[in-house]
């Protein structure tokens, strides 16, 4: 904020920082998921391994949950005084 970042811009770059790493996990927790499917199929009973509600609700859920962890330390850091941020280095 201190260089002309506006309190959204900081917002936006924090959180994205946080959510790049939960979107690379899901996206690798999903293809593992689907490649495995043949293993789980065994234990369960009633449901087909390749679900769709559970492979889009558990997506949408983490993310969710990883957005609301973001929120806090991304408010955080755009309502940080830029003088003060500044003196502290």
């Amino acid at each position: 904020m201190a260089l002309g970042g506006t309190r959204g811009g900081v917002l936006g770059l924090v959180i994205w920082q946080g959510m790049r790493a939960v979107i690379a996990g899901i996206v690798i927790g999903l293809l593992a998921s689907f490649g495995l499917t043949h293993l789980m199929t065994e234990f369960l009973f009633e449901v087909p391994a390749t679900d769709w509600i559970t492979f889009s609700l558990a997506p949408l859920v983490l993310c969710l949950v990883a957005l609301a962890a973001n929120l806090a330390p991304a408010r955080r850091a755009a309502s940080v005084d830029a003088m003060v941020a500044l003196r502290y280095e």
